[in-house]
């Protein structure tokens, strides 16, 4: 069987434990050691074969005891309830790096590091994303609780813009910084505040990041 073919172009929420810009962005190790994550993704457009994806959102809870590619890690995906049969196999095919060119995007990647995969569950996403306005909501009920915020100048308490560019990214070319809180429950319970978030526009294949 050949690899189905796939594009998605959305909008992308990450918010993590790191400090404000995260040092795995540079190739640098976590600010604490490790790294606990809630992503969350709006398809704006989007395909997996003759499937379309248009619409749909879908996210997932992360946990690595040291650096990601140290391995050892733990996700949770999260699939839109209102996707098909169809559609929620190929997200999950998205999402765990399969019809994907190894090293090609970060679903692929992360997904050679997880030690354990949880079972994916099917709910209600409320997620919005102002990739702008460097603004976001991730509301899983009974899971995920989750925003992001500009980060404020300590001194004149306004917003504060920084991007992060990489050219060669797998997930994106141009992230907007930000910051955000989020509590999560069940398989993988996180607590973060105040720490890293990122804003981003994205157009990712199975062959990678569409510049």
């Amino acid at each position: 069987m050949s690899a189905a073919k796939w594009r998605i172009k959305g909008r992308d929420f990450a918010h993590c434990n790191c400090a404000y810009g995260c040092p795995c962005q540079f190739n640098a190790l976590p600010t604490h050691g490790n790294c606990q994550a809630v992503v969350g993704i709006a398809v704006d457009e989007g395909y997996h074969g003759e499937t379309k994806l248009d619409g749909l959102k879908f996210g997932c809870v992360l946990s690595w005891p040291g650096a990601i590619h140290e391995g050892h890690g733990e996700v949770v995906p999260i699939v839109d309830e209102r996707a098909t049969p169809a559609q929620r196999e190929a997200l999950l095919r998205i999402m765990s790096g399969q019809d994907t060119e190894p090293g090609a995007t970060v679903f692929q990647v992360f997904a050679t590091t997880y030690e354990k995969v949880h079972d994916p569950i099917f709910t209600h996403l409320d997620l919005e994303i102002d990739v702008e306005a460097r603004r976001a909501t991730f509301k899983v009920p009974d899971l995920v609780e989750a925003r992001g915020e500009p980060i404020l100048n300590p001194v004149t308490k306004r917003e504060h813009r920084a991007q992060i560019r990489l050219p060669e990214g797998f997930e994106y070319t141009i992230a907007e910084a930000g910051r955000g809180w989020a509590e999560t429950s069940g398989s993988i319970p996180l607590r973060l505040a105040d720490s890293h978030a990122h804003f981003a526009h994205i157009d990712i294949t199975g062959t990678g990041v569409v510049r």
